[in-house]
């Protein structure tokens, strides 16, 4: 079996932890720079998020940190990954750092998804930056 697929992306925001954690766990703010669903900092809640033409995905809440750590299952039924952000204080800001994990390289779905996200996260990263700004 091939080491499942790991991708991992670094960004910096100028807002401070507390306003980052709230961009990530807030249904709407997470809705406006990523996708909507019942999206809460609870271990073991579980949700779904709205993926549009990939359908509604199910997601478990694995661990929760409040401003540091927020990790859940994503689409459990298909995929079965594990995202993680993970948010440390740089200067007046934050660095937040993302690690979606799990992919089975050997499935051609797995591969799929694989190399569809890691292009893609640093730009739905880059989003987050907008709706701090909006917020």
């Amino acid at each position: 079996m091939t080491q499942p697929g790991i991708i991992t992306v670094e960004h910096v925001y100028k807002q401070a932890p507390a306003r980052v954690w709230r961009a990530l766990t807030d249904p709407a703010l997470v809705a406006r720079w990523w996708a909507p669903g019942d999206i809460r900092a609870e271990v073991g809640h579980r949700f779904d998020m709205d993926m549009g033409p990939w359908g509604k995905q199910p997601c478990e809440v694995l661990a929760v940190e409040p401003e540091r750590l927020f990790r859940f299952r994503f689409a459990l039924t298909t995929l079965d990954t594990i995202i993680t952000f993970a948010l440390a204080p740089e200067g007046t800001g934050t660095r937040l750092t993302l690690i979606h994990e799990g992919f089975d390289l050997d499935s051609p779905m797995g591969r799929r998804a694989f190399e569809g996200m890691r292009p893609g996260w640093p730009g739905v990263l880059a989003k987050i930056a907008t709706t701090l700004a909006d917020d």
